[in-house]
């Protein structure tokens, strides 16, 4: 995962300080946001002269799977006290959260294995982004070297570690199908949060029917 987040952490820290951050605004940024996309997105609207609403409209959808994330993820939590569910939600980013489900699924989530992959994927993020701000200035063109495809790719990764699950494929095409579709109509962030809850809906219907098929059959 270290590999994919700290080329992203990288660009990060380049764009915030292209866009007229000091070097220590980009670090607070990110140690106290810890949202690589949202601090993006907040960057490059700020940069081009948005006002601020604009762009805290914009962190909050492309945040609100982390709603979902946390809801699915208190069902593991049992064991952590008030103040350890709040650091533990705090660093729920999407490998996190990705990796704590499927540890999940085979054994209890242990505080030990959470807090240790959270530490490290938080650490990889500030050092890749004090990197991206102290030398981002090298990096004329992130293209030429694919880093505008690391986020792309980390993504499908992360979603693809489900792929065993019950009902993978028709929830993701459904999420896939409906966030191009609002990304072609509404545009950006909305496709975000918009195709998850379809994929949510699809993933609620189909489970839901196949639960009272189940419960027919043993009747039966």
């Amino acid at each position: 995962m270290l590999l994919a987040i700290m080329p992203f952490g990288i660009v990060y820290g380049a764009i915030a300080v292209g866009s007229g951050l000091t070097i220590l605004q980009a670090m607070g940024f990110s140690v106290s946001v810890f949202a690589g996309a949202s601090q993006l997105a907040a960057i490059q609207i700020l940069g081009a002269g948005g006002p601020v609403w604009s762009a805290l409209l914009t962190i909050v959808a492309l945040n609100f799977r982390h709603v979902l994330y946390s809801a699915s993820m208190g069902r593991h939590l049992g064991r952590f006290s008030a103040v350890e569910k709040a650091a533990a939600f705090y660093v729920l980013v999407d490998p996190v959260f990705g990796a704590a489900e499927v540890r999940a699924s085979e054994r209890p989530l242990t505080k030990s294995f959470y807090f240790t992959y959270g530490a490290i994927i938080y650490t990889g993020w500030q050092i890749a982004s004090l990197i991206g701000a102290v030398f981002g200035s090298l990096i004329e063109d992130p293209k030429a070297f694919g880093l505008d495809f690391v986020l792309p790719v980390y993504f499908l990764a992360l979603v693809m570690t489900f792929r065993k699950r019950g009902q993978f494929y028709p929830v993701a095409l459904t999420s896939l199908l409906v966030s191009m579709l609002v990304y072609l109509t509404l545009g950006p962030p909305w496709h975000v949060s918009i195709g998850g809850l379809a994929g949510i809906a699809v993933g609620a219907m189909v489970g839901g029917s196949g639960e009272a098929a189940e419960e027919t059959t043993g009747h039966a």
